[in-house]
């Protein structure tokens, strides 16, 4: 290329060299040193085979759970007839107007994480929008979200003391907006299973007052939260983050000992009939902070990870995509792309995917670029977003997206929130065929 040879020793040099600049493969020295490199990984890459991939693992299934849990997972036959496809040709089955949604459904079955994360690197921004918009991938807790035309919002009431009033003011503020069909989740700042269970109590109270057609979760740790379930605490759903590599989960407190147990539980005592009684997060970067990617890199690490949230037929799965911070994703550019990334990934693993859009004070990024995000991934079919009160979390100090910017979405790309809840939006003057009343943001109605 260009009358230079480049040499890879390795798949995992490969893998890394071929992604998008990201400052947190830099930090680890894995990244391509320039353009022309990444474009010879790429080159690379695409004329892979995706049992070249499979037949050389990253991280081999006996040394780590969650690449056993991923080789576990395959559906051999569907394997078998892909097999010989090269990376190339998966993303052009991918991106084919002749290729269906049912068809994709079908070839995911026989794809490791790895190939997923492959195709993903050749692959431009309006290609992760194109073939993820194919996908539709629906899940019910009390009730279901992820219908195509539809976009569902995660009600954030965060609190910086848990004050139950204060999560219960915010609260009415998102569901003035339309916001909380996804779920009603907040994040405890203490992580003990009397608060969890306060909170949980609360939540349940407003639902069941009001008769809203929601779930509810407290986004503790997941031990904390089997704790306060099993003292009576009535929760829809458990949630825990999840990382993609056996060291990173263990760096979280968790193994997947420990979520079979969890997920015994939830099925057992929780309070919604399900099927899908889980909620997870991830993000790139999360096992290069706890110094356990292997030195891999950070997409195929994510990929990784919704490969072992599939096991547990999650309910929603979100990517806090620019959470961490510039030290894994250092601009706007680079978070818009994982968010675009992370989006796919999941959605093509069959995880009903969110994304909070969103990024630290101290990164190079504003909010017009997280609505540029917002309004792209709308655009991609994104299950849902986040919503806390004018894009600004009070308890985890970071930029999200607002409840109306929640709302605004859906009115500019012709989307609706979730069908039972459009149906009591409606039902209490909040909405009316299909777009919201003038009674929207006014959380005082929920006071009379």
């Amino acid at each position: 290329m260009l009358n230079k040879t480049y040499q890879f020793t390795s798949l995992k040099e490969i893998f890394a060299k071929a992604n998008e600049v990201k400052s947190g493969d830099q930090l680890a020295g894995i990244a391509a040193i320039d353009a022309q490199e990444r474009l010879a990984a790429k080159h690379l890459l695409s004329e892979l085979t995706l049992a070249d991939i499979r037949n050389h693992p990253i991280i081999p299934p006996e040394e780590d759970e969650v690449s056993k849990v991923i080789e576990e997972s395959i559906n051999e036959k569907i394997y078998q007839s892909i097999a010989n496809w090269t990376v190339a040709e998966l993303r052009e089955y991918l991106l084919s107007h002749e290729t269906s949604r049912y068809e994709i459904e079908r070839i995911r079955r026989g794809l490791t994480s790895e190939m997923v994360a492959a195709v993903t690197k050749i692959m431009t921004n309006l290609d992760l929008i194109q073939a993820a918009s194919k996908i539709e991938v629906v899940t019910t807790c009390n009730y279901s979200v992820g219908q195509k035309g539809t976009l569902a919002g995660r009600a954030q009431p965060n609190h910086p003391t848990d004050s139950i009033k204060g999560i219960q003011a915010s609260l009415y503020e998102a569901l003035s907006f339309g916001v909380g069909d996804a779920v009603i989740g907040i994040n405890p700042v203490i992580d003990s299973a009397e608060s969890v269970k306060r909170i949980l109590e609360m939540t349940r109270e407003v639902i069941d007052r009001f008769n809203i057609p929601t779930q509810n979760c407290v986004l503790a740790h997941v031990t904390t939260q089997m704790k306060a379930i099993l003292n009576g605490a009535p929760s829809d759903m458990l949630f825990q983050s999840l990382a993609g590599t056996q060291a990173g989960n263990e760096a979280f407190g968790i193994n997947v000992s420990l979520l079979d147990e969890a997920d015994d539980l939830i099925k057992k005592e929780g309070t919604a009939p399900g099927p899908n009684l889980w909620y997870f997060e991830t993000g790139q970067g999360s096992e290069l902070s706890s110094d356990s990617h292997h030195g891999v890199d950070q997409l195929t690490l994510e990929a990784r990870c919704y490969g072992l949230a599939k096991k547990y037929k999650p309910f929603i799965v979100n990517t806090v995509v620019g959470f961490i911070g510039p030290e894994y994703l250092y601009d706007s550019k680079q978070v818009i792309r994982a968010g675009l990334e992370d989006h796919f990934m999941g959605k093509l693993q069959g995880i009903p995917m969110g994304v909070d859009v969103c990024y630290t004070n101290h990164m190079k990024a504003d909010q017009n670029d997280m609505e540029n995000l917002a309004v792209l991934l709308g655009s991609a079919g994104v299950n849902f977003l986040i919503g806390v009160p004018m894009a600004d979390d009070c308890m985890l100090n970071y930029q999200s997206t607002s409840f109306h910017d929640i709302a605004t979405v859906r009115e500019v790309l012709g989307y609706k929130p979730s069908p039972d809840f459009e149906k009591w939006l409606e039902k209490i003057g909040l909405m009316n065929h299909g777009r919201l009343t003038d009674l929207a943001g006014d959380p005082t109605i929920f006071l009379t």
